[in-house]
């Protein structure tokens, strides 16, 4: 299975990395090591010092498929999930600056907590799911669909110009602004509309 991962998909989370907004998708890339599943602890990696927590909705593929038209795209997905994408921070400045690729930054071990699936039929329209992170009990990130520069749809054609999708396959459709550090003993919770969907410590 893949993971791939939408950078820069909400303009005020753009703006406030100081980063344009694209006119296409962002697409990085996560290992299925990445994974982080059942509310189990995030360990803080050694290898960097500011890790940052990214909320996104997860779109899970159904279907194998190659050159989707975006008509059809609706078809290729049936489950949503919410997820982290963690950032190694800093690391990934020090990458960036030196022209490099970010995967140590992005895809290591435990950087791509994924919660429960819900069926995409829970909801009126895909492109209209509130979603929101509390750390230590508070608000830190709240978004919406309707938000995204590249929606749902655009996205899975997009990729699959350059990537068969294969059935598993997991789209992170990137985070609204308000992202932050972790330290230890943090917990973090998250929601699809009021459904509580992972609640889990920082170690």
């Amino acid at each position: 299975m893949k993971i791939f991962c939408i950078g820069r998909n909400y303009v005020e989370h753009a703006k406030e990395l100081n980063n344009q907004v694209p006119d296409e998708p962002v697409i990085f890339a996560k290992p299925d090591t990445a994974l982080l599943k059942r509310n189990k602890p995030f360990f803080i990696p050694d290898f960097a010092k500011d890790f940052h927590y990214e909320a996104e909705l997860v779109i899970k593929i159904c279907r194998v498929g190659k050159n989707i038209s975006r008509k059809f795209a609706h078809r290729y997905y049936d489950e949503v999930a919410l997820g982290i994408d963690f950032t190694a921070r800093d690391l990934q400045a020090k990458l960036k600056a030196k022209g490099l690729p970010w995967e140590k930054a992005k895809a290591f071990d435990g950087s791509a907590v994924i919660s429960p699936y819900i069926s995409k039929e829970k909801f009126a329209d895909i492109q209209n799911i509130s979603f929101r992170l509390d750390k230590n009990g508070e608000t830190v990130q709240k978004g919406n669909s309707s938000l995204m520069i590249f929606p749902v749809d655009e996205l899975i054609a997009h990729l699959s110009q350059y990537f068969t999708l294969k059935i598993g396959d997991l789209i992170y459709t990137g985070t609204p602004a308000g992202v932050g550090p972790v330290s230890i003993n943090d917990r973090l919770t998250g929601y699809i509309e009021d459904e509580q969907m992972f609640d889990f410590l920082i170690k």
